[in-house]
């Protein structure tokens, strides 16, 4: 802050700092209320930097009571303290900084810092939390090796945990425990983490490819270590994975997880030392769902990477956070697609891109993924760092092939080991290890937006000639006000593509006739052609065609773009019958459904094979071979484009026609197709030891996505069928579909059922608190109308807790983000319940108070009465003069 106005911190404004920490020494007298950290810091100048001899140090909301300078206490007037931070004047080249401060963990409910979850002590410093902790130079290009000593009472708090290994242990008279860890690898202050508290702990091992023995131990609250099984499996899974894939070996003694209650993320990286929200350690059949297990697997797996893609390499600065978190993605995603059904984990990655991702590209929000600016880093973890770059390190590695993008990544880790790097050191290892020039890709790093392939085709019966022309555009991207929109010129994108006959086949094959120009072409895997977009517009000529062929474009999704190429049904019919690409039948689907949308919106003709072509899917799922791939795919294909996804395609947004309409077109699916989703459901229910396989997977999303459609039937067999599956359900995959369902149930005849359904669901699981996060959920973001009265009625139950984060998302971020149709109540009161929470939470929790900003930063999109209303909300917030700069810059950059 500056004048009592958040500060905006710029990319191009980087220094490196005035001086290094070579080593830092903490002792940790943990206190409720008091807790005293003595820090101990080998500080000296960086010679190259702006020659100051004074030293800034970060600090936030702590007491300090003692600063020294080689054992020499200094006086008043050799320092001074503000609000930020600690000034030490006139220091000598290099010296001993030492710092006595007291702070109080139970009063920061920001969760930033030390702080108090349940009954233990955790700590969350990424980005910028460990100056509520100490003063110090608090960036991720300072880095240091850490001992760390932490004091606690021994009956209170056995367990005593930090990074690194274990190296000392001390029983102090006073009935005090004192353990000292000593981490070997130097480190940024953000990937510092301390634990204490009395913790359950289950252990296992792993050997490293050179022989190695590795410690494994998950910690956590005593009533919840039977849950943690699975999250140990996944992190042997993760180890041998990394391996195998990447060549990258763990490189401690020890590697420790704790899973705690209160956490603003999923989870944390820090060195040796991982700390996990609850919702991605716990798992076990009867209270966690097959995404449950999905995800828990898929964030062991994404913090344990970051120990080289991240920790080992750090980010030079904020600005570079897409370096560690787009790259870990890719490989979370990679690992998660080896060990499960690779297509359908591509289609669950691209559903959320698209909904989510793309909708902050076309937002005030919208910034590359290595920005420009800005206030608050925090809000800086967003999904266009991590998915979208994602997606960029994925078109490396589809342009350069699996061999090539391995020696590139090798050379990248051997390059920069145990320094803090930049998006660029990374492209630059890429191009020094294949010898070629990524210059135009790197634009991606710096252009906001998401770009548009415009594609148009031709036919030339008599020459045999196919035509597709593609062009590539930012559209929009210079009219989107509060945006960090750069230059948008063209990029290079892999386009993954093939032609179809009639009868799906392939007709680009390695042994086919077919030619093609235009562009750099080569063969990809599966009988895909990868076409290298790097101009404005390309025309790709295929010559040898005998007939008009069907053109099957992004397969795999091969660049985060938004695709404009109008075809026919027919085309589209012909894709999601035949592609041999999973995705790309997936995706013809989503197109013909978003078509028959767009006519209904229009009062326009629908394809009369609309039933018909969904009737031959079902066909098609009950002779599906039994494994994920097949069955994933078509469970996939069986549902319509979320409301979530639809809201994005229209500007404005037709509320009040287009939630109705999608619920009409599910509802005629599921009367004109009764027997057939009955039969799909019965041939997916056969009994079997649950198991989160790939193939067990497929079936019950097969099952369950009948019994969505099952739902809308108004008659006594569907209510037998909703309740049955609620009451007899073996797993909570199983019980929380019936549950939604039933919530969902637009009849009077399913009320009775509703509330027993309710009642006793929260009777079964009102002592885990995840499940109970479930429940929340559920009814948060239901379609039925109210939803704002009903979690104003919700947010008084005794389970709900507003300082607590899942709690939070369970309610207010379901409601607005599941919950469409009511938060969108033409009354606005869906918006003024958002509002008056963000307020509430401002004070209370500032990032998990901006991350509710950004429903309301859609107004533009929206026609009268939303958009006013929309924005007045904004207004509201914009006029308090005690917003956080986490809201603050939300809001701010929303209302430009």
């Amino acid at each position: 802050m500056k004048d009592g106005q958040p500060v905006t911190t710029r990319r191009e404004d980087y220094r490196p700092p005035s001086h290094w920490i070579d080593r830092t020494q903490l002792r940790v007298e943990l206190d409720e209320h008091a807790t005293l950290v003595r820090s101990r810091l080998t500080v000296r100048r960086n010679l190259s930097g702006d020659g100051k001899s004074s030293l800034r140090l970060d600090g936030v909301a702590l007491a300090l009571l003692e600063v020294a300078v080689d054992g020499r206490v200094l006086s008043n007037n050799e320092y001074r303290v503000d609000d930020e931070g600690l000034d030490i004047f006139q220091l000598p080249d290099a010296c001993e900084v030492a710092c006595v401060t007291r702070l109080d963990p139970s009063a920061n409910t920001s969760l930033e810092g030390l702080y108090r979850s349940g009954g233990m002590f955790c700590t969350q410093c990424e980005a910028q939390g460990f100056r509520k902790i100490t003063y110090y130079l608090d960036r991720p290009d300072v880095m240091a090796r850490f001992s760390t000593t932490i004091v606690a009472d021994a009956s209170r708090y056995p367990v005593l945990l930090a990074n690194g290994n274990e190296v000392a242990l001390e029983h102090l008279s006073d009935g005090r425990t004192a353990v000292t860890w000593e981490d070997p690898f130097p480190k940024p202050s953000y990937l510092f983490a301390l634990v204490g508290g009395d913790l359950a702990m289950i252990e296992n091992h792993f050997t490293t490819m050179s022989g190695r023995k590795v410690t494994l131990r998950i910690y956590s609250e005593v009533h919840n270590i039977g849950q943690c099984d699975y999250a140990m499996g996944a992190l042997q899974r993760a180890m041998a994975w990394d391996e195998t894939r990447f060549g990258r070996e763990y490189d401690l003694d020890i590697f420790m997880i704790v899973a705690v209650d209160h956490f603003n993320m999923g989870a944390m990286e820090n060195k040796g030392l991982n700390i996990f929200n609850t919702a991605c350690v716990l798992a076990r059949p009867d209270t966690t769902t097959d995404a449950g297990f999905q995800r828990v697997e898929a964030v062991i797996g994404h913090e344990y990477f970051h120990n080289w893609s991240g920790n080992r390499v750090t980010c030079r600065d904020w600005f570079q956070l897409s370096l560690k978190e787009g790259f870990t993605v890719f490989r979370d995603q990679e690992f998660s697609s080896d060990l499960g059904a690779r297509t359908v984990k591509r289609i669950e990655d691209v559903n959320k891109l698209r909904t989510i991702q793309f909708a902050e590209d076309a937002s005030p929000m919208a910034h590359s993924i290595r920005p420009d600016s800005y206030i608050e880093i925090s809000n800086f973890y967003t999904p266009t760092v991590y998915e979208k770059g994602a997606e960029i390190v994925r078109m490396l590695h589809t342009l350069l092939g699996w061999p090539k993008f391995r020696s590139g990544t090798d050379l990248y880790f051997a390059r920069h080991d145990g320094t803090a790097a930049t998006c660029e050191d990374f492209v630059r290892a890429l191009e020094s290890a294949n010898d070629i020039d990524l210059a135009q890709f790197r634009r991606w790093y710096s252009q906001a937006g998401t770009p548009q392939l415009t594609v148009t085709d031709h036919f030339d019966a008599q020459t045999g000639t196919y035509e597709l022309r593609v062009a590539q555009a930012y559209p929009g991207a210079q009219t989107n006000p509060g945006a960090q929109v750069t230059a948008t010129l063209p990029v290079h994108l892999p386009l993954a593509m093939g032609l179809l006959d009639a009868d799906g086949n392939e007709l680009c094959g390695a042994h086919s006739s077919v030619t093609v120009t235009g562009a750099h072409i080569e063969q990809g895997d599966s009988g895909s052609l990868i076409v290298h977009i790097t101009e404005a517009s390309h025309v790709l000529r295929f010559a040898g065609v005998t007939a008009r062929p069907v053109a099957s474009l992004l397969r795999q999704f091969s660049a985060p773009v938004n695709l404009r190429f109008d075809r026919p049904s027919s085309d589209l019919k012909v894709l999601m019958r035949h592609d041999s690409d999973g995705f790309a039948r997936w995706d013809a689907a989503q197109v013909y459904y978003l078509d028959q949308v767009r006519a209904g919106l229009a009062a326009k003709q629908r394809d009369g094979e609309f039933v018909a072509l969904v009737g031959d899917l079902l066909r098609l799922a009950l002779v599906a071979p039994d494994d994920g791939e097949a069955k994933g795919v078509l469970a996939d294909m069986l549902q319509l484009p979320s409301e979530s996804f639809l809201t994005e395609q229209f500007n404005p947004v037709p509320v009040d026609e287009l939630f109705p309409l999608r619920e009409a077109l599910a509802t005629q699916l599921a009367e004109q197709l009764r027997d057939q989703w009955f039969a799909v459901y019965q041939a997916n229910s056969q009994p079997a030891a649950y198991e989160p396989s790939p193939v067990q997977i497929a079936r019950r999303s097969l099952k369950n996505v009948a019994l969505s459609y099952i739902a809308r039937l108004d008659d006594e067999r569907a209510v037998l069928t909703l309740a049955n599956q609620f009451d007899t359900a073996d797993n909570m995959t199983d019980q929380s579909a019936a549950l939604r369902a039933i919530v969902d149930f637009p009849f009077p005849r399913g009320e009775t059922l509703r509330e027993r359904a309710l009642a006793a669901f929260y009777a079964q699981y009102n002592a885990e608190a995840l499940v109970v996060d479930q429940w929340f959920a559920l009814q948060a973001g239901s379609r039925r109308p109210d939803g704002a009265a009903r979690v104003a009625q919700l947010e008084q139950h005794s389970a709900f807790d507003i300082k607590n984060p899942n709690k939070v998302r369970a309610l207010y971020s379901a409601f607005a983000n599941q919950g469409l149709a009511s938060f969108h109540a033409r009354d606005g009161s869906g918006y003024a319940l958002l509002a008056e929470r963000i307020e509430r939470l401002n004070a209370l929790n500032p990032q998990i108070a901006a991350r509710l900003v950004k429903p309301l930063t859609a107004w533009r999109r929206f026609a009268a009465p939303r958009r006013e209303l929309m924005r007045g909300q904004l207004q509201r917030l914009a006029a308090r003069s005690d917003l956080s700069p986490d809201v603050f810059e939300l809001v701010s950059k929303a209302l430009v």
